[in-house]
Order: C-alpha cells, then sequence, then structure tokens
C-alpha cells in the first residue's frame, strides 16, 4: 500500500537532483558547484534509504547511506577547504 507512495518519492528526489545537477554544472563560482554536488550526495544518501524500504531491506541499506554520507561530507570539506586555501594564495600574490 505504501511502496506506491515511496516509489514517487523516488522519482521526485531523482528529478531534483536534476535541478541540482544544473547548478553543479554551470554553477558561476567554484563554491556553487561545490554546495551543489553537496546536495546530490545528500539526495542520493535518502535515494538509498527509500531504495532499502523499496526492497524491504533497510538494514543493510542504513549502513550503506552512513557510509555515503561521512565520504560526501568529507569530501566537500576537503574540496572547499581546498579551493579556498588556493583562493587566498592567488590572492596574495596578486
Amino acid at each position: 500500500m505504501m511502496m506506491p507512495f515511496f516509489l514517487g518519492a523516488a522519482v521526485v528526489l531523482v528529478l531534483l537532483m536534476m535541478l541540482s545537477l544544473v547548478r553543479t554544472i554551470g554553477g558561476p563560482t567554484v563554491l556553487d558547484r561545490i554546495l551543489g554536488g553537496n546536495v546530490i550526495g545528500t539526495k542520493t544518501t535518502v535515494l538509498l534509504l527509500l531504495i532499502g524500504i523499496l526492497y524491504e531491506d533497510l538494514g543493510m541499506f542504513v549502513d550503506i547511506a552512513i557510509a555515503y554520507a561521512l565520504l560526501n561530507f568529507i569530501a566537500t570539506l576537503g574540496a572547499t577547504k581546498y579551493f579556498l586555501r588556493r583562493k587566498s594564495v592567488h590572492e596574495t600574490e596578486e
């Protein structure tokens, strides 16, 4: 009974991820692109949980979603720190 609801939510989530992909590809600044990638990663985590509900094996997908969310968070922090440091180096050279 609830499966069509979760399937519809997953489809809507994928459509929202495509909108975020537009920001990631064509963002005016590097930080906009990083934020777009982070939003896609967050939505992917929720999508993994919805897939777990649809396959009726949520326990396995929770572990995968937690690992993916942690990886997404660390990658976002690393990319932001790298680009902000690179920006400050270029400002001091000028």
